[in-house]
């Protein structure tokens, strides 16, 4: 037996999938940059929890997944993946509360991107990760010692979880389609953080706009954003969805300029070009073989990023 499909998306049948892919892609990081007032007043473990919470609160308004098709041996897949989720979130919002959002998209790129290399049939497939690793140096500019180690170390183990992000959502992609298996692994992400959101929010500067304002984040993302993922990879197989993933470090120099007043150095836009060079050429033989429709055993890998 098989989850019902949710959201197949029929209604986008006339928009490129590469236009959805771009827009979820903006969209992550629209609401990281967003997510910067509110770390400010409850920390960056409240925040993620919140947008966590929020998250599963509208998907489930929007696709309550049937629980009754789920099978024993879905529950490992969809607890790490969940796990995974929130922490991604947690540790990106703990990068970006002491980083640029660019450069912490960057190294946090260098997760998926290693994953891709290592589990590459073909050893110079590292290269791409070493080449990515280059562009970071240039963009943290350690030698002008002002490295901020925290904020690096917490980029790099979102990066970490984005790349077990990857490879669990192969397996939940092969089981439910749309957005079904979101609306099982964002609560997940929710009870897995809980622990260390929830005292930040009771223990914090609590104003009275905090919840409106997460709660608007969480439907930008993870609902809005994620859920035109799902819909982008359903029309693109992984080689297109990679390349234009290498170029979301971009976005985040973009969107940390517009919206942070974050203005890149000569040499970050320069270590910035680099990693979104590696990015796309690792995906050149990173295709996965076409398959059947969800709930068929056909496996799609989304990003997914906070």
């Amino acid at each position: 037996m098989t989850t019902p499909r949710t959201g197949t998306g029929a209604g986008t049948a006339g928009v490129p999938p590469w236009s959805m892919a771009i827009a979820a892609m903006l969209a992550v990081q629209l609401s990281n940059a967003l997510s910067v007032s509110v770390i400010e007043q409850i920390g960056a473990a409240g925040t993620a929890w919140l947008r966590m919470c929020f998250g599963a609160v509208f998907l489930w308004m929007i696709a309550r997944p049937a629980i009754r098709s789920l099978r024993r041996r879905d529950l490992p897949a969809l607890l790490v993946l969940g796990t995974v989720t929130g922490f991604m979130t947690t540790l990106f919002l703990a990068a970006i509360e002491r980083i640029p959002l660019g450069t912490a998209v960057a190294i946090e790129f260098l997760g998926p991107l290693t994953v891709a290399g290592l589990m590459s049939r073909q050893r110079k497939a590292l290269i791409w990760p070493l080449l990515a690793f280059a562009g970071v140096v240039a963009l943290t500019e350690p030698w002008h010692g002002t490295v901020d180690l925290a904020g690096a170390g917490f980029a790099l183990a979102a990066g970490a979880c984005w790349g077990l992000y990857n490879v669990f959502t192969q397996h939940i992609g092969d089981r439910f389609s749309g957005i079904s298996g979101l609306s099982l692994t964002i609560p997940i992400a929710a009870a897995a953080t809980l622990p260390f959101g929830l005292p930040q929010v009771t223990g914090g500067d609590f104003t009275w706009w905090v919840l409106p304002a997460a709660a608007g984040i969480a439907l930008i993302t993870p609902v809005i954003a994620f859920g035109l993922e799902m819909l982008a990879l359903r029309r693109m197989n992984h080689t297109a969805f990679g390349t234009l993933l290498s170029v979301e470090p971009a976005f985040g120099i973009l969107i940390g300029l517009l919206v942070l007043a974050q203005s890149p150095t000569p040499m970050q836009v320069l270590g910035i070009a680099v990693v979104i060079v590696a990015g796309a050429a690792a995906q050149r033989s990173g295709a996965r073989t076409a398959g059947p429709a969800p709930g068929e055993e056909k496996a799609v890998t989304p990003k997914e990023a906070p």
